[in-house]
Formats: C-alpha cells, structure tokens, sequence
C-alpha cells in the first residue's frame, strides 16, 4: 500500500469523525502546542541549560489551561478546519492576547515564578510563539485536509466570479459535489483581495491570468444575482478573453436558496452578451387584450406561439384556445399548460388555412383575441418550397384574418418579421403580404365603423427559437465544430423570446387598427462575433490563421439563397414614431389599395392552384417590394390573369 493511499485513507477517517469528536482533538492539538510554546518561551529567554523550577513547572503547565477556555469564548472550536479563513487570525490573536495576559497575571500574583522571578520577555515570547503554532496548525491542517481533493480533482477547479452570498453558497455546493472544485473567488472590491472567505482566497479579476496558469483554471462560474445586464455583459466580454468555460447563475428572483445552485447554473447565453437592460412591463397593457377574454394563439406549439401561451395563461383569460398543426408541438405545449393554466384550455390540431375549422373556432368559442403566430419561417426551406409557404404565410393568415373579421373579434395580433422589409427571400415576402393583408382588414373595420383592431408586430431573430443560429453553433461546438458561418460580414438583431413575447402582448393591448409595431431590438450583432464568443466561453479557442493550433475553426459557406448580409426593421426611420411605450415604436408604410390587394391575391391563389411555381414567387416579390416593376418577369402573371 503506498503512502499516498495510507494519507488519504486517514484522511478520509479524520474526516468521518463526529463534530465533537473533531473539536476535541482540535483542543487537545492546542493543549500540547501551548505547553510546549510556554516551556519554548522559558529556555528562549533563560538558554539552553535552563531547568525549571517545580513552581516553573507549574506556570508551563498552566498556560494552555488558562488558553483553552478562552479559545472557547472566542469560538476557535466552532469553525471547520477546512473551511478556516482569515476571520480565525484575528479570533486567535486576541484570544492568545488574552491568555497570555491572564498567565502573566497569574505568575506576578503566586509563587509559581520560583526564587528567580519571571523575566517580563517570556509572557511576550508566549504571546508570539503561541500564535504562531496555534495559526500554523489550523492552516497546515487545511492544508492537508483539503490535498486529497485538489488531487481528485485536478483540471477541473473553478473560480467564483463574485465573493457574495450566492458565490458563498455555490462553493459550499460544488464542495459537496464531484464534478467541479472552488478554487477561490473573484471580486471587484478591492477591499476584500486577498482576504479568505469560508476558506477561499479572494482575487481581483487583473489577477486571472496567474490563477489560470498556477491552478490550471479551466471554469469561471459568475454569480452576480443582482447585477443588472450591462454590468454581467462587461463581466462575459472580461472572461472570453481567455480559454475559459464561462457559466452563469440565475438572476436573484429566480433562487430560492443555496441549496440547489449548481443544478442552477446555466451556459452564458448571447443573451448575456448582448447586456440589454430589461423595461418592466405595464400591467394594464398587459391584461387588456387577455384578462377575462377568451384568446385563441395559432401556432401555439412553435417557439414564439408556445411562449405567447404561456404569457396569456399568466393573465388569466377566461379561455385559452390553441391551434397547431404538428401534432407533437400541440400535444407538448398542451402538457405544459394543465398543471400552471389558470383557464380552461382547449388544444385543437390544424391549419389556419383550413376555412371551416378557424370559422368553427371563432363561431364556437366566441373568440376575443387572437394571435397569430403560425407560419413557416426558415428561409432556405420556404424558398425551396414556395407554394407552401404562400400557403400557410398569406393565404393561412387571409382565411383566419377573414373568420376574424366575420365573427367580430376585437384583436387580431399577426406576430411579423424583419424580414418583411426589403425581403429578400420567399418567407420575408409572405410575410410583408400578411401584413397588407392586415392593414387590409384594419381598413374595412373603419369603413365598416366596427370596433375591431388589426395590427401587425415586427420584430427581429429571438433567442433559441426553432432554426435560430445559437442553438446551431452549440450544437456545432460540442461535435468539435466547424462551426458555420454564411459571411463574415452578415448582421442580426436579437431579442429573448420572453421579451418579445411580453411586448407583443403590449402592443397589441396599443393599436387603433392598422398598425405595424417595431419592437428596440438594441444593436445589431455581427454573427462571425457571436461564433467567436460561444466557442471561447465554451472553454474552447478559436482555430485561425493566428492560432493555426486552436480548438474549432470557423468556416464560412458562402450567403444562401434569399438571404441578406443585415436585416431592417423599416424601410425609412422618418417614418417610424415613438408610442407610450419605450421598447415599442410604430412605423407607416403604405398599405396597398383594397381593390388592388384583392386582384393580387386572386391572382395568387390561381397560380398555388395552377402549382405555376415561377409565377408565384414573381407576383409574391413585386408585391412585396422586392424586386423593381420595370424589370420584373411579368409573362407569367399576365398568364395567371388571362
């Protein structure tokens, strides 16, 4: 057996023992290095051939029995060894001043000094020996003590970013776990460098590069639950400097305790990257177009439809009706809704192209409000399958607008695009349609002097939605990459879905009927950027010419069919206007005339009918704005008119 194991298996027993049984021994370990400091400080001072007297004998045997209550009072005993900090040097210090004056005092009023006297430098000389072998013991204790799990778990130690009361809870967490190992903090006030809590050193983040190289850092957790986002941006952008594994707890709302931290931790999303600073949403915006009503949701089991659901079932609608064409997106949003619903929920499966099923549901259910989130999205797909999306995208949202408007319902949402702005792809121009479309309805309600409201929301790429590029790149990292960018120039905006969803509610609760909303969705990120930043936070460095030995490279495919380097959200800013609301913004664009649109869309469904796939997307681009009229392919609309 080698002495290695032997260490650790008496390690292992030492620890095993009950609390009492460990502060005994701390105490017994204390009575004999204070014997031994008081009967050090007496040769110290006398020499070498000094021989206590028996009343000598006496004060050195004293000197730990007067030390001992007093570490008791200054609770010496209550503290883990493991766990000691800086806290105990001070808790030592006075409680060996203490009992370095009372063993003075005791000496000067007894005989126990002998004929000789007690020399006034050998209280001193206990006092500073004393100290020394009771510091020198607790912190070479821990130093053991804690050896065999720096060896099990070398590679894998982590720094704390943020030495407050989560980071403290996390690293007594990761302490009793396997994966990971707290090796010390990281903190911004400066008046706690270099100070121990619960054990662990606290550095300043200027300090990372030497504890990367010493430790062999390869995890940085951040736990900062009150920081505002811009504050956890700047902490990301610091820490992707290096070849880290960055991950992130949860703001504080969402911790109950610190007892199951570690299960909280998540990956740094972009989400944390981007910084954006969240405005708080107003209640009465919120509930108006959903509390008390009854609120059908199409595409209720895609990204945005599901999260929109989950938002509504929140604000307690009287009913909650859903509508989905893939039977396993509605059956897992169905499941999510029951337990949390506070309404009646109604899951149905279907098209909104389906004429007499959305007629059934507005007549049955006496809907109130709607949002219309159901359509095909992916742009390489929808240009490869154009009927299909003029389908779903225009001529689904014509026939549900249409129901709509012939049941009375009060709002209609149509969750829009970016894209819908110059588009420069099929899916983009469906979607610029469905909101003439809308604008369409919108106006015959005025004209019809009806109290119904029909608005369009237009906003940029939400995070981790179905398709989205994040959870492509996470993917792509961990099979150890390429990961794959169409161009290194190509520009995106992003939004948390939560976020989006939240204001689409609230904008809706805005519109007079007719509208198209833009939602701020910050600054535009560069996607090569973003590829960047999730590999280095992945723990990975990025393989190029400057780094022919890295991790993943990035490779860049060339731009797809239809799409663009940047995306707008207008075509003009002179014609966006500010609304009630700071993160919500309207825009007026020319809707197409009634008679117009009508023709178009006649039009249209003649050549879905027709599968004369060429001259649908030539009607649908034009329409859109895509292309310019002078040069635009018009053989076969002419064809789809005769």
């Amino acid at each position: 057996m080698s002495v290695a194991s032997v260490f650790n298996r008496a390690i292992t027993r030492l620890l095993g023992l009950s609390r009492p049984a460990k502060q005994w021994a701390m105490m017994g370990i204390d009575l004999c290095l204070l014997l031994a400091a008081s009967a050090a400080a007496y040769w110290l001072r006398m020499g070498e051939t000094f021989l206590p007297s028996a009343e000598q004998w006496l004060l050195i045997a004293a000197a730990p029995l007067i030390a001992i209550p007093v570490f008791l009072r200054f609770g010496l005993y209550r503290s883990i060894i493991r766990f000691v900090g800086e806290h105990a040097l001070w808790a030592i210090t006075k409680g060996m001043t203490l009992a370095a004056v009372l063993w003075a005092g005791l000496a000067f009023l007894t005989q126990m000094t002998g004929i000789e006297g007690l020399p006034r430098t050998v209280p001193v000389l206990y006092w500073l020996l004393g100290t020394g072998f009771v510091v020198a013991s607790r912190f070479i204790a821990r130093t053991l003590l804690w050896m065999p799990l720096h060896r099990r778990f070398a590679g894998r130690q982590a720094l704390i970013y943020g030495a407050g009361t989560a980071g403290r809870q996390l690293a007594a967490s990761l302490r009793r776990g396997r994966d990971l190992f707290p090796a010390g903090y990281l903190d911004d006030d400066a008046a706690l460098h270099g100070k121990d809590i619960s054990g662990l050193r606290v550095y300043s983040p200027a300090e990372l590069p030497m504890l990367i190289e010493n430790f062999d850092i390869r995890d940085v957790i951040v736990t900062l639950p009150n920081a505002t986002p811009a504050r956890r941006r700047e902490v990301v952008t610091l820490l992707e400097g290096f070849a880290l594994r960055v991950r992130i707890l949860p703001a504080l709302a969402d911790i109950a305790s610190g007892r199951h931290l570690v299960s909280m931790m998540r990956e740094v999303d972009i989400s944390d990257l981007l910084g954006r600073d969240p405005v708080g949403a107003d209640p009465s915006l919120l509930g108006q177009c959903v509390t008390g009503k009854v609120v059908l949701v199409t595409g209720a089991g895609g990204s945005i439809g599901s999260e929109i659901c989950r938002q509504v079932s929140a604000l307690k609608p009287s009913r909650l009706i859903l509508l989905e064409m893939s039977e396993a997106a509605l059956y897992e949003i169905d499941r999510v809704l029951r337990p949390i619903a506070t309404c009646e929920v109604l899951s149905h499966l279907g098209s909104v192209g389906d004429r007499e099923l959305v007629n059934r549901l507005m007549r049955d259910y006496r809907i109130q409000s709607v949002y219309h989130a159901a359509a095909h999205k992916h742009v390489p797909l929808v240009e490869q399958n154009v009927l299909a999306g003029v389908r779903n995208n225009v001529l689904g949202t014509q026939t549900l607008a249409q129901a709509a408007f012939d049941h009375g319902v009060e709002t209609f949402v149509l969750i829009s695009t970016d894209k819908a702005v110059r588009p420069a792809n099929v899916m983009g121009a469906t979607k610029r349609w469905a909101e003439l479309i809308l604008q369409d309805f919108a106006r015959r309600a005025r004209d019809e002097h009806r109290r119904q409201r029909f608005c369009a929301v237009r906003f940029g790429n939400v995070l981790g939605s179905s398709g989205s590029v994040i959870p492509l790149f996470k993917e792509q990292i961990a099979h150890g990459g390429p990961v794959t960018v169409t161009h290194a120039e190509v520009t995106r905006y992003f939004m948390s879905i939560h976020e989006a969803v939240q204001l689409v509610i609230q904008a809706g609760s805005m519109a007079g009927g007719g509208e198209i909303f833009l939602l701020d969705m910050g600054e535009s990120v560069r996607i090569i950027d973003l590829a960047r930043n999730m590999i280095r936070l992945a723990g990975h460095s990025v393989r190029d010419e400057n780094n022919p030995n890295g991790d993943i490279e990035i490779v860049i495919t060339g731009l797809r069919r239809g799409e663009k380097l940047y995306e707008e959200l207008t075509l003009s800013q002179s014609q966006v206007e500010g609304t009630a609301h700071p993160k919500i913004m309207r825009v007026n664009e020319p809707a197409e005339l009634a008679r117009v649109l009508d023709t178009k869309v006649s039009l249209l469904i003649q050549g879905v009918r027709a599968e004369d796939e060429s001259a649908v997307r030539d009607l649908l681009m034009l329409t859109a704005g895509a292309i310019d009229p002078a040069v635009a392919r018009v053989v076969p609309l002419r064809r789809l008119a005769q």
